[in-house]
């Protein structure tokens, strides 16, 4: 196992990365299910501190293989095993979401800890068989077991009592963060040799994952309206809405390509790739409130109105201003003026208020439309530029 350079050409996903990321889908669904069914059932905020601790061990196991597999893939038999191990760990944390809204974290730990001994043993091969990287592949060892000790001592302590539910929140906070430490120490001896082409690829993809797990639950919102009440215009109008403001988001993402930033501006890697936590959570999040949102057209929930109109807006907003947040240190001008930015997210923010003059219908719908037109101001000036090219004009230069 040598490190792969970083310059590798025509550097792409492979097969079995593509795989790893399906088991994925299985606990993506999973938490975006749970999440919908606690704003549905008018508890909404009960259901946050559940979702963000599970998604955070989702995305975490996610990107620690995502940047050792750019670095260190070697598609041979250890590594397919390994990686197959980590997938299988997968399975088991999806097993457990429902549980874990409940405080029983013990079947999300499980698999957790599968997940990690997988990668720990990736890591230990890395760093006995590349000497140049040896002292940064067994921190990286070093540091992922002993989190994982932390863990399951959090879980034996909570079992036991020992640990009082008031103090298991902040004992997650402490670990998590110390998880985000372990590459910043890991890295200090020498750097991987992540290929930022193939990273930026394999975030797009996983995005692409979230956005499809939104659409499913659009689904499961629309097999719920229909199983109580008939196709009425509010469910088509929040049906279609919903799907419009998800492409919407696709292609927002996809207006900044990241790779060549990445490759320029290396050493602001970590803050674009912890970002994504955020971004991901909220497009996680976005196909939740979407689900309600259209659920809530064929059958009265417990949630108001206002509170499904939040579900889809504050996610949205999260969404919105974290994109801009992460790619503008990797980015030479950003491709959204900052101003335009805000705008849309205060009118996405403040749009729910009407909810109850306009209704939750209309709210959705005018969400969809402001991301819509937020798209619109990217793409009229490129496409006046390309219009003056095509007619012989030229841009103006700058000495």
């Amino acid at each position: 196992m040598r490190a792969r350079p970083i310059d590798e050409p025509h550097r792409a996903a492979s097969q079995l990365e593509l795989l790893f990321d399906l088991t994925f889908v299985v606990a993506v669904a999973a938490v975006t299910a749970q999440l919908a069914h606690d704003i549905a059932g008018g508890h909404a905020t009960a259901g946050l501190v559940p979702f963000f601790q599970v998604f955070f061990a989702i995305w975490w196991a996610w990107m620690n293989f995502t940047w050792f597999a750019s670095a260190y893939d070697t598609d041979d038999i250890a590594y397919r095993l390994l990686t197959m191990v980590q997938m299988a760990g997968v399975l088991v944390l999806a097993a457990g979401v429902p549980a874990a809204n409940h405080a029983d974290y013990r079947a999300v730990t499980l698999g957790y800890l599968l997940m990690r001994i997988g990668l720990v043993a990736q890591w230990v091969r890395a760093g006995i068989e590349d000497p140049k990287r040896r002292r940064t592949a067994m921190r990286y060892a070093t540091g992922i077991t002993a989190l994982q000790v932390g863990w399951l001592l959090r879980l034996l302590l909570a079992e036991t009592g020992a640990l009082p539910s008031s103090a298991q929140v902040p004992a997650f906070v402490a670990l998590a963060v110390l998880e985000l430490a372990v590459p910043r120490w890991a890295e200090r001896p020498g750097a991987t040799t992540w290929h930022p082409h193939h990273i930026a690829e394999r975030y797009g993809l996983f995005t692409i994952i979230l956005l499809g797990e939104s659409v499913l639950a659009v689904s499961r919102g629309i097999e719920g309206a229909l199983e109580t009440a008939r196709v009425s215009a509010p469910f088509l109008i929040v049906a279609g809405s919903g799907l419009i403001l998800l492409l919407a988001l696709w292609w927002l993402y996809f207006l900044a390509p990241a790779g060549d930033g990445l490759s320029d501006r290396r050493h602001r890697s970590c803050l674009w790739g912890y970002g994504h936590y955020g971004l991901f959570a909220a497009l996680a999040a976005v196909g939740a409130g979407i689900e309600v949102a259209v659920e809530r057209t064929g059958h009265g929930l417990a949630a108001s109105p206002l509170a499904v109109c939040y579900a889809v807006a504050i996610p949205v907003a999260a969404f919105i201003t974290l994109l801009w947040l992460v790619h503008a240190p990797i980015v030479p001008e950003p491709v959204v003026h900052p101003a335009v930015v805000l705008g849309c997210v205060t009118v996405a923010l403040l749009l729910p208020l009407a909810a109850p003059r306009i209704g939750a219908t209309a709210v959705v719908a005018l969400l969809a439309a402001a991301c819509v037109l937020l798209i619109a101001t990217v793409i009229a000036p490129s496409k006046k530029i390309s219009a003056d090219l095509s007619q012989g004009g030229g841009l103006p230069c700058r000495n």
